[in-house]
């Protein structure tokens, strides 16, 4: 029935896209997609990387979201905790997911990320 996850949309304050861009495009070297003309007046910024794609959307009542998060498997691990790091987004290990390591951090707007690298036998 399910095929593939299409995106995850995570929330922003109104006016967060450039410090949206500055994280998902400068610091984890997403690219930006294009938002379809009708979409893009309600403001917001679309980003994809390998297999996911995240829908950022501006809301006037915004909290970032701390639990819920989408986790995204990666090739190398310890580079992007490195690179996040340098960045200034501190990375939060997590030894407690059988078959991965994995890593949490914040977004520019304080949302939670989850990353895992699966281990390989």
């Amino acid at each position: 029935m399910f095929l593939d996850l299409h995106h995850v949309q995570l929330l922003i304050p109104v006016g967060g896209e450039e410090a949206a861009r500055g994280f998902y495009r400068d610091v984890l070297g997403m690219s930006e997609v294009p938002k379809p003309p009708v979409l893009a007046a309600r403001g917001g910024c679309w980003f994809r990387s390998g297999g996911w794609e995240v829908h950022l959307a501006p809301v006037p009542e915004f909290v970032p979201a701390r639990r819920s998060h989408p986790g995204v498997l990666v090739g190398d691990l310890d580079t992007l905790a490195a690179t996040l790091a340098a960045a200034g987004h501190p990375v939060e290990w997590d030894p407690h997911f059988p078959g991965h390591r994995r890593l949490y951090a914040a977004d520019a707007h304080g949302n939670r990320l989850e990353f895992l690298q699966a281990i390989r036998d």
